[in-house]
This record gives structure tokens, sequence and C-alpha cells, in this order.
């Protein structure tokens, strides 16, 4: 494997699980997420990825995806379950989310996560040029920056945390808290999502380690750890191409055609996770119905529930109390080929997903806690004609930048059920008002605006922010994208 002066470690490889035709490797791309993030960044950019490929206890030779590298982790049935489907997903998950669940604290997972880390950090030690910068991502990797330091003290190390970073009096639950905020913070640059995040690594910095600092800076054993926010965003470019694609405008006719063209059609895009506030969501609307305040005969729902974590049981659970309670409303309040909601636990494609987008009257995004949630601003940059509505929550980090959205509690489900209806009934001169706004801000605060922010702010001698484009180019996307 060739060194690399740029690398990128995160759980996951970028692939998709299924090999193409011609056996090319393709983007793993699916509603928000990693992948789709750093998309219109890697391609065109020299570096190595680090990552799991999937399976059990393989580490397939990988082809180069453009200028991408793959370096893949094997990672075996025990590691598996101890440090993605344990600590990972049932432990920092849930707790990093507000405890929307109760997380579960295992000793035996968060030995394997440890051993876990400690490889990608080797993988990355092995493959990063001496002086390379590597860009680690998220609440999976939390003790791969320190460990990473120990191995390669030449390195210029980044680790960014795309979901909530909790305040203090949930971290501290943490069994292994000390050992979690030191790894953490072997970054020389820790972002986060939103400001009060920053504010909470330095309060429990503070706390636990008797660091010393500020949201911007934590100083710690002799070295200075700057702190920030940088919203992470998507490709504004590729959203807009994709929706004036002549095969995705006559695909948005023939959906309206078989929703109901006279119909006001709700969408929510999620994967399928106790934090989306897909039950919450439901009740609202089931709520409407029952009340008469819709009617099936000129209001539908679409959920799509992207698959997601299916040998975590409690995903399991919820997707059975979800499918439970959908052909319950479906059952009460739809009629013969007239559903209420139209459920569809699948994944979609780019192009289906911004067919979607188009379709929709209102877009209803309203999670219990999020980091950023793209599909928020991938509606909006679908919309280049101003129309639809986006209801969101209050809790995604994407409201502190989508201000004209409709703002909504979605533990209120009756301020939920007001909300969906002002959304529904405002008007058009309102809405368009609303979008043009949000899609001026969008496309300002793109996918590469976030990256060169972020790798300015990681390299001060802005070699890394001088490899992300300035402009996204013009968009010629592949059949299969």
């Amino acid at each position: 494997m060739r060194q690399s002066s740029l690398v990128v470690v995160a759980n996951r490889l970028p692939l998709d699980d299924n090999a193409a035709p011609d056996g090319a490797c393709e983007w793993r791309r699916s509603p928000g997420g990693l992948a789709s993030a750093l998309h219109a960044i890697l391609q065109k950019t020299p570096a190595t990825w680090v990552g799991w490929a999937g399976g059990v206890d393989r580490a397939p030779q990988m082809p180069d995806i453009g200028t991408l590298r793959l370096r893949p982790v094997p990672l075996s049935e025990p590691e598996l379950r101890g440090y993605y489907e344990g600590f990972a997903n049932s432990t920092l998950w849930p707790l990093y989310h507000d405890a929307v669940e109760p997380p579960v604290f295992d000793r035996g997972w968060w030995e394997t996560y440890r051993a876990v880390n400690r490889k990608f950090a080797e993988a990355a030690a092995e493959v990063a040029e001496p002086g390379a910068a590597v860009w680690i991502q998220d609440y999976h990797l939390q003790l791969v920056p320190q460990l990473l330091r120990e191995l390669r003290p030449d390195l210029l190390i980044g680790f960014f945390m795309h979901v909530p970073f909790p305040p203090p009096e949930l971290f501290m639950q943490l069994p292994r808290r000390v050992e979690l905020m030191r790894g953490m913070l072997g970054a020389d640059l820790v972002g986060f999502q939103r400001p009060q995040a920053a504010h909470n690594a330095a309060q429990l910095a503070a706390k636990l380690l008797g660091a010393e600092g500020a949201d911007d800076a934590i100083h710690l054993d002799g070295r200075v750890v700057r702190t920030g926010a940088f919203p992470v965003s998507i490709d504004v470019g590729e959203m807009r191409a994709l929706s004036a694609r002549p095969s995705v405008i006559s695909q948005v006719r023939q959906l309206r055609h078989d929703l109901g063209p006279h119909k006001r059609v709700l969408l929510s895009v999620d994967r399928l996770d106790y934090t989306k506030g897909i039950e919450h969501r439901l009740t609202a609307y089931s709520e409407l119905l029952r009340d008469g305040r819709i009617k099936v005969r000129d209001t539908v729902m679409v959920q799509v529930a992207v698959p997601s974590r299916e040998r975590v049981e409690s995903y399991r659970i919820l997707r059975d109390r979800i499918e439970g309670e959908v052909g319950r409303i479906n059952g009460e309040y739809g009629r013969v080929g007239e559903p209420a909601i139209h459920y569809l636990n699948q994944s979609f494609d780019r192009a289906d997903l911004a067919a979607l987008y188009q379709t929709a009257d209102v877009m209803v995004v309203t999670p219990l806690r999020d980091g950023m949630n793209l599909v928020a601003k991938e509606f909006v940059a679908a919309r280049p004609d101003d129309t639809g509505a986006l209801v969101l929550s209050e809790f995604a980090g994407a409201v502190d930048e989508l201000t004209d959205a409709f703002q909504v509690n979605p533990h209120d489900v009756d301020g939920l059920k007001e909300t969906l209806l002002s959304a529904i009934d405002a008007d058009p001169a309102e809405l368009a008002r609303r979008m043009a706004a949000m899609r001026r801000y969008i496309t300002r605060h793109d996918i590469l605006a976030w990256a060169r922010a972020y790798l300015r702010a990681l390299d001060h001698t802005g070699r890394l922010a001088a490899q992300v484009p300035k402009q996204r180019r013009r968009a010629t996307l592949s059949a299969r994208q």
C-alpha cells in the first residue's frame, strides 16, 4: 500500500455492498451519511480511506476509486459484536443522543472497542506519509487520535464528531469517560456540528482531565487542542443536477400521478433509528386523521425508513413497532387503493431520492436528536423552483442554519400537529420566500465550503484546503449514480 499525504479514517469504506456489473467499485451513498458528505471532496483529491469493508474476517484487495485508495480493516464476528453493535451503537450512540434509548454498559464491549480502535490506528499509521494529515471520523473511533499520536507523533491529526456530543451530566455516566476524552483530545483539531458541543467538550476536559482552556482551545499535556463548530453540508451541485435530469422529472410526474395529482404529499426520509422521531410523527399524523383535520382523500404520507443496524435487537423491535403502527393507521383510515401512509423500508439511490424530494409538498424532518441531518439540506437543494415546505426539528443541527424552516419540538405531539397543518396550508408566496432564503444559504455553505473551513483550521499552511475545489464542477453523473 502506497502512502498518502491525506488519510481519512472511518468505520466503513465508502463502497456499495454489491459490485457493479463491470466489477468496478462504487461509492456507498445513503440519505445523509459520511460517504455522501465526503464524496464531492475525495473523488478528485488524492487520498487513502481506511475503514471496514463489510463482512467478517476478510480484508479484500480494493481497486482505487479515481484518486482514492482504499485500505480495508478486517473485523471478526466477536469484534463486530463488541465494537460496532455493542460499545459504539448500544452504549455511545444512545447516550450521545440524549439517552433517547437507555445506553447499555458492558465491560467486554469496551475491551473490544479499544482493541479495534488500535487496529484502525495502526492501519492509518501504516499508510500515512511522514507529516501527513489524518482525518478521523466519528464516535466509532474516538480513541484513535491518541493511539495514532503515540504511534506517529509526526502526523497532523484531525477528528470530526458527526453526531451530537453530550453535556457533562450525560457523558459522566460512561464508565470509561476519562479514556474516551483523552482519546478524542489526542487530535490537533476536534470539530463538532454545533458550538454547544465544543462547549461541552471544554467543560468535560476541565472536569475529567484537569485541562485548561475555552470553547475554541483546550490546553492538555503541554499541547493545545483546537476545537470548534464546523456544520457539515451537502454537494448542492450534485443534487441540483440530479433534480434537473429528464428521467427524474419524468419520475416526479409519475409519482404525483400514482399518489394522487390533487393530494398534498408529506414526505419523510430517515434511517430506521429510534432517534429519528418516526413514531412521534406517525402519532401526530394519525391524530390529525382521527380528528378529521386532514383526510385521506386529499393528503397522503410517504415514510421512507432505510434499514439500519438490523443485527441490533433494539432496531429490530423498533421496526416491528413502526410497521405495526403503519398497519393500524392504514387499517383505520385507508381506503381500497388509497392508503393513508406509503411505508417503504428499503434503500433508494440518489436519483430516486431527488424525485421523492421534488414530489413532496411538505418535507417532515423531525428527529428527537440529530448531529446535523443532511436530508433537510438535500430537500432544499432539490427544489430550485422554491416550492414546498420544510418542517424541521429544533433538535437537529440543521436548524441553526435553515432558520426559515417550520421549526418544531417533535416531543410535543400537539405542537407537531399544528406545525404540520401550518406547513400544509402556508401561502405559496411565504413558502417561496422561505425556500429561496434556505437555498441561498446552503449554496454558499455547501460540502466544499465545509471541507475548506475544517482543513484550513487543521492545517494553517493552507495546503490541505487548497486541494478542495472552490466551486463545484459541472456535474456529469453516471447512470449508476
